[in-house]
């Protein structure tokens, strides 16, 4: 008996630190969207700028791996088994990308616009047979374009 209560003790604090520690990351990206509001990035390959005010184009980008934890793969299984949507990997992959694409602003420093923006996803780590999911990297990457003022 005391060995039940003592793993569902563990559980019940690995599944609140896990909640914590997800929420505080979110509120962390989006404290930084709304500082770098004033950069945008598109998806469009050009702009209609003329070249003779672009002052440098580089290229810049951002990566971000996030892991997967024990409950989420739990709460996967599930949905595995019973279908629809797997709302613990969505969160994944929506902090994955918010995160990648904050690097890479972070990179353009002083742009004044990022185009041709892609994210590119991936999975990292070992599969096996029932392709369980270790880690998740996004990346994002694009042109920034510096104008004279």
């Amino acid at each position: 008996m005391i060995d039940l209560i003592v793993f569902l003790t563990l559980l019940a604090l690995g599944y609140g630190a896990g909640t914590w520690a997800e929420k505080r990351h979110y509120r962390s990206i989006v404290a930084r969207e709304q500082a770098t509001l004033n950069l945008p990035a598109v998806t469009m390959k050009s702009v209609d700028i003329a070249e003779n005010k672009i002052c440098s184009a580089r290229m810049v980008h951002g990566s971000a791996v996030i892991s997967v934890d024990y409950f989420k793969r739990i709460l996967a299984g599930l949905r595995n088994i019973f279908g629809g949507k797997v709302k613990s990997y969505e969160s994944l992959i929506d902090r994955a990308r918010r995160e990648a694409l904050l690097r890479m602003k972070a990179m353009a420093g002083d742009a004044t616009i990022i185009v041709n923006v892609r994210i590119e996803t991936a999975t990292i780590g070992k599969q096996s047979k029932r392709k369980n999911i270790s880690c998740l990297e996004a990346m994002a990457y694009g042109t920034a374009l510096t104008m004279e003022e």
